[in-house]
């Protein structure tokens, strides 16, 4: 029975969570004069929920490779989520003199506690693997090519992620065999392996997958870049037949969708009102004592669903014929002064809050191309078009990580579509913060592809 055994990591870290989480927010009520007679009642509802709401929002799905940035994201949404039935509480069970304020405050108290008690466990536990050497997993990788070297070299730095790696066996030595590798898995008491799909045969990945299922190892793989680009894949059941979708979309969720057009159209309504209100019309005035010509420059461009739409700016060039066709170059002799400063510090780029309004455009997604340009691209780069699962940004993941502005190498378009495949594929309201804050830092300093 000892090939089965599974290392060092203990199932207990998810109950204990449980536990203390339970604790939190049933202690929590006490701490306040929320004005309930009998508590009971509410001890049940809330704890019962919190069970469903946390098997719906997989708050307890962290993993050693969990990013904080996730961590944070399930955290908010499980204490909006967590607010929402709380406060259905008064209504569902005729507590019309229940205090609101004190419930405010108990939410606040709540999601500070859970937030220290949820990072306080990441981190020792973080810490116990790197600098203890617990909660470790043996593994092993099959394959040898560059992906499997990256993966090998983040095992080795991460030690926070609590991986051993213990050996590599390379498909194309004419020693290998998947039976040398089978014993040595059993011998050295290895809990994962990692397989590179594109050196193996299908005979090779059915006996692999055998092995593992009878002898209790995880099994993963390594995608080739050649034929699987995405990061995630979303294994499905229709009725009996398991499906593996491609990719997985959080903006398909509903709650997904309806947060980030909730934090759109505040955020649009925030800039309209209290700065393009005053900013416009100081802007028409030097626009137009420049030179001739409308305020605005509208553009199509193609959004969600590949939709074409009309794209707002403020106008930095002189009126030109071939504003639809090229892109704009650095010198480039249709820029005038005052648009050279509005391009300069993205200001330009205020008008399309009246897109994010409209519903046209989101405040950060991937920046839309002009129509000419979207058809060029479709045709010649790889996966292009994943980028129109999503409605547009004012500013992308792509733009403030280098690659806004002038598409000058081949390289410029292929790495801003792996930039905006990742956001559309890992979009969380805190990754849209980061962009926005990112963008505002990047607007102050000046970009050398702002032109």
């Amino acid at each position: 029975m000892n090939r089965f055994k599974k290392g060092r990591f203990s199932g207990l870290i998810k109950p204990i969570s449980y536990i203390i989480d339970l604790l939190i927010i049933n202690g929590g009520i006490y701490l306040f004069q929320i004005n309930i007679i009998n508590t009971y009642p509410l001890h049940i509802y809330i704890s019962f929920l919190w069970f469903i709401l946390s098997f719906y929002n997989k708050f307890y799905e962290v993993h050693r490779y969990t990013r904080i940035i996730q961590v944070i994201s399930l955290l908010i949404k499980q204490i909006i989520l967590f607010a929402v039935i709380l406060y259905a509480f008064i209504g569902f069970f005729k507590q019309p003199h229940l205090s609101r304020l004190n419930l405010g405050n108990y939410l606040i108290s709540v999601f500070l506690l859970l937030s220290f008690s949820k990072f306080l466990l990441f981190f020792l536990l973080n810490k116990y693997r790197s600098a203890f050497g617990g909660n470790y997993r043996n593994i092993v990788v099959i394959g040898k090519n560059e992906k499997t070297r990256q993966l090998i070299n983040t095992f080795n730095k991460r030690l926070d992620f609590g991986y051993k790696f213990k050996a590599q066996f390379d498909v194309n030595e004419d020693v290998f065999s998947l039976g040398k590798c089978f014993n040595y898995i059993i011998e050295n008491n290895i809990h994962e392996i990692y397989f590179s799909v594109s050196e193996l045969s299908n005979k090779q990945i059915n006996e692999l997958i055998d092995f593992a299922d009878n002898n209790l190892r995880e099994l993963k793989f390594i995608p080739d870049n050649k034929d699987i680009f995405s990061k995630k894949l979303k294994y499905e059941y229709y009725d009996y037949i398991p499906i593996l979708s491609i990719r997985n979309i959080p903006l398909q969720e509903p709650i997904n969708k309806f947060a980030k057009r909730l934090f759109d159209i505040l955020l649009a309504s925030f800039v309209i009102i209290f700065i393009l209100s005053w900013l416009t019309p100081i802007l028409a005035i030097l626009i137009k004592l420049e030179s001739k010509g409308p305020v605005f420059f509208k553009q199509a461009r193609n959004g969600f669903n590949y939709q074409e739409f009309d794209c707002y700016k403020f106008r930095s060039m002189t009126p030109n014929k071939n504003a639809d066709l090229h892109q704009a170059t650095k010198g480039d002799q249709r820029i005038t002064k005052i648009g050279a400063f509005l391009r300069k510090t993205s200001i330009d780029e205020l008008p399309q809050f009246f897109n994010v309004l409209y519903g046209d455009m989101s405040v950060v997604g991937p920046r839309p191309h002009m129509v000419s340009h979207t058809n060029k691209y479709a045709r010649s780069v790889d996966k292009f078009m994943v980028r129109h699962f999503v409605k547009p940004g004012i500013t992308g993941l792509a733009q403030i990580s280098g690659y806004r502005g002038e598409i000058e190498k081949d390289k410029d378009i292929i790495n801003r579509v792996k930039y905006d495949i990742f956001y559309v594929e890992n979009w969380s309201i805190l990754l849209d913060l980061k962009v926005i804050f990112q963008t505002f830092l990047n607007a102050l300093k000046g970009e050398d592809k702002a032109y």
